[in-house]
């Protein structure tokens, strides 16, 4: 019986060690992995040939050339292109700038360094709803800082009221009699019960107007009778895309760190990530408040009526780069961990995380690619295509949306296997 204790005891001790090496092994192997990832400087990203990857350069090139085939078809006059679109909704007129765009452009990156562009990746241009995942990422960096106890909590205790601000002449005081002097986005019964994580995943149904654009009227269905009165939904039950509620999430945003957000973003994350100088990001002509005796522009979450960010293609790229790597640049963790594991976490459309984190969930938004992939898209098509599975970015820009899926998959077909 001792013999058989003495044994079991040394089989014990073997099976820590083996345990323990082999934990030491995925530590160094995951340390290794974040270490084979190249991180751009200020002005400077270098550049590999797709074949130091053992990547078929000519399978690459059909993938470009795809894209460069598969230009979007709306008009590159992006004021053109709204009255054709957004422009024919209730009250769809800009009121935000619009830039008309460039020719077909992209890069693709494999572990950071780029291995192949295309059209003119420095041009500046709009980039519309991925300006959502610029958002979001400010409410994670409040989040991370503790300005935000929980994203559970309800948005309403967190806003002071807003006083707008206007160059316009002061209207006769008697036309606003009985009026409310300030504005409060979360105080009625229903839009009280909101909370910061039903804005970020586009589940609030929050009910109101916004800078001149009512909730009904983005994206409205094709029957007028029900604008007015349609069904409402308790905060967090169903997901409605919907520009007017990303702009109160902005509006919020802004709330919290009591300052322009594109200020917020250049400090915490465009500085950080070595983003050039050229990138602005904008609101609307009428989006202002006052804010400790200052006006204050509240920018917009996207181009549906002007406005949005306005980016290169390196700098987007940056973005994605960043995110490919769960919020760590270079050693430094500018957005935390767990934000990025909530980011990454469906909510009630199974495709959709935060704004504007679009997840490959059992395979369904594209095909194509890893059921791990994820990606940052907005109007145009501009897409920030992530993919941990291969360490890979491609970031395709004014692509056909039809045509996103077998792009992507003809790039991947160019990995060695």
């Amino acid at each position: 019986m001792s013999l058989i204790i003495k044994s079991n005891i040394h089989i014990s001790v073997a099976m820590k060690k083996l345990i323990t090496c082999f934990c030491l092994y995925i530590v160094c192997s995951h340390l290794s992995a974040q270490q084979t990832t190249y991180f751009p400087s200020l002005n400077d990203w270098s550049k590999k040939s797709c074949s130091d990857f053992s990547i078929n350069c000519d399978s690459i090139q059909i993938a470009i050339d795809f894209a460069i085939d598969n230009e979007s078809e709306k008009p590159k006059n992006s004021q053109e292109a709204h009255y054709q679109g957004f422009g024919r909704e209730p009250f769809g007129y800009a009121i935000g700038p619009l830039k008309t765009r460039g020719e077909s452009t992209g890069l693709i990156i494999k572990d950071g360094f780029i291995i192949a562009e295309w059209g003119d990746p420095s041009r500046v241009d709009m980039t519309h709803s991925v300006t959502k995942t610029f958002l979001s990422s400010l409410v994670g960096v409040a989040y991370d800082n503790g300005m935000i106890a929980d994203l559970n909590d309800e948005v309403h205790p967190y806003m002071a009221p807003i006083s707008f601000y206007s160059t316009m002449s002061v209207k006769n005081k008697a036309d606003d009699f009985g009026a409310n002097d300030v504005y409060e986005p979360f105080s009625s019964e229903h839009n009280s019960k909101i909370t910061w994580d039903d804005l970020l995943r586009q589940t609030s149904d929050w009910e109101g107007t916004l800078w001149g654009k009512p909730d009904w009227a983005d994206r409205p269905n094709k029957e007028p009778s029900t604008w007015l009165n349609r069904d409402r939904h308790e905060p967090g039950t169903v997901y409605k895309y919907n520009d007017v509620r990303v702009n109160v999430l902005a509006l919020a945003a802004t709330n919290i760190w009591r300052k322009p957000l594109p200020k917020v973003l250049k400090e915490f994350i465009m500085d950080p990530i070595d983003a050039s100088a050229s990138w602005r990001w904008h609101g609307y002509e009428n989006s202002w408040i006052l804010m400790d005796g200052s006006p204050v522009q509240i920018v917009s979450g996207g181009g549906h009526w002007g406005g949005g960010m306005f980016i290169n293609a390196y700098d987007q790229a940056r973005l994605g780069l960043l995110t490919l790597n769960r919020g760590v640049w270079n050693g430094k963790q500018l957005l935390s961990e767990e934000w990025v594991k909530m980011a990454l976490t469906p909510g009630v459309n199974k495709s959709y995380g935060f704004m504007n984190w679009f997840l490959n969930t059992d395979k369904e938004f594209m095909p194509s690619a890893p059921e791990k992939s994820f990606i940052h898209l907005g109007a145009g098509t501009n897409m920030v295509y992530c993919d941990p599975d291969n360490n890979l970015i491609v970031d395709a820009r004014w692509i056909d949306r039809n045509a996103m899926s077998d792009f992507v998959g003809k790039v991947l077909s160019a990995l060695p296997e």
